[in-house]
């Protein structure tokens, strides 16, 4: 998921029975990471399509951003992780 340079905290109050279900499934990520891609999910709409495939643009962008090779070489004046995000933005309904 593309994560935004400066993040607001914010509480949510859950049943004890959806918190244990959810740090259960929460085991190989972050809980905060799962809570936030949920609510983002919701915020672009209930197309589960279309939110799985935002998503999928999102964490595309974070692995490219990630990748010290893609950030350190460049051409034409921009980076490759600048370029392949660049191009990946166009993809964003």
């Amino acid at each position: 998921m593309e994560t935004p340079k400066r993040m607001i905290p914010y509480s949510v109050h859950l049943p004890e029975e959806i918190y244990n279900k959810m740090k259960s499934a929460a085991v190989d990520r972050k809980a905060s990471a799962m809570v936030r891609d949920a609510i983002i999910m919701l915020i672009e709409g209930n197309d589960t399509y279309n939110s799985g495939y935002q998503k999928g643009i999102r964490d595309s962008v974070d692995i490219i951003r990630s990748n010290e090779g893609a950030r350190t070489i460049s051409y034409g004046n921009k980076t490759i992780a600048d370029s392949i995000v660049s191009d990946l933005g166009m993809l964003r309904k």
